[in-house]
């Protein structure tokens, strides 16, 4: 980890600086299960650490190393550890004896499986929220609005901002489906598929990406079950399809040892 991390100074900037985009980003999000709690030094760590490895600050099978970072990020090891815990419980970081600590892999076989996950979770969801009428003006709306998100964070070449808003996109089309253990099951690869669309950028444009987005709702919109089974399984294996991610990371790798 040669880069500095800049974790939750450059998220609070940016949201002093984005507020118009930040309220549209809350009402797109508004219609929740859990209220707003509190930010805490361990969240923060996450954070950090989940922008650190979509930008390419942090490349998969990289080791961490608590004390370096907790100097970097000017917090004490104690939250570090606990965030440590929390992404290992969620696939994001492994932690072996001996071995430290290290960011999950990303292979063909990984991104694979993952995708195959989505895939069931987030045409599932779909089909709910079309069944429920949950597909109308309003929702759609806000769909709309995670894609303003993106379309900024495109302007400002911000790869985790954009993966961040990628994620929200997803996260609040699988809450359409007013089922929350689809959404629980789905939130247990939130952090992991963050990283995933950040390392994406690397590889493809984000102007595609925005344009996929579009195409997904424009699909949802018209609410025909096969047609937005087939969209949204062709939208999700594509990142598996184009992109070849060990490429993608062996060659920021290079851009890190210079």
């Amino acid at each position: 980890m040669d880069q500095p991390l800049t974790g939750a100074t450059k998220n609070s900037r940016r949201v002093r600086d984005l507020e118009d985009v930040d309220g549209a980003q809350d009402e797109a999000l508004d219609d929740t299960w859990t209220n707003v709690k509190p930010r805490t030094m361990v969240d923060h760590a996450i954070d950090a650490i989940i922008e650190g490895a979509a930008r390419g600050l942090i490349l998969p099978g990289e080791r961490i190393v608590e004390s370096e970072l907790s100097a970097r990020l000017g917090m004490s090891r104690v939250p570090m550890r606990e965030a440590f815990r929390t992404l290992a419980s969620q696939g994001v970081l492994t932690i072996e004896p001996y071995k430290g600590i290290r960011l999950m892999p990303v292979t063909s076989e990984r991104v694979e499986q993952l995708q195959d996950a989505r895939i069931a979770l987030e045409t599932r969801a779909a089909t709910q929220a079309i069944s429920k009428g949950n597909n109308k003006k309003k929702q759609v709306d806000q769909l709309h609005r995670l894609v303003d998100v993106m379309e900024l964070m495109a302007t400002r070449q911000d790869a985790y901002g954009f993966a961040m808003a990628d994620t929200d996109f997803h996260r609040h089309l699988v809450r359409l489906s007013g089922n929350p253990v689809l959404s629980q099951l789905w939130e247990s690869l939130a952090l992991q598929l963050t990283i995933i669309f950040g390392l994406s950028t690397l590889d493809k444009t984000m102007n595609r990406i925005m344009e996929e987005h579009t195409t997904l709702i424009d699909v949802f919109v018209r609410g025909r079950i096969e047609e937005i089974q087939d969209e949204l399984e062709d939208h999700i294996l594509r990142q598996t399809h184009e992109i070849d991610f060990e490429r993608v990371i062996s060659d920021q790798r290079k851009v890190k040892r210079r």
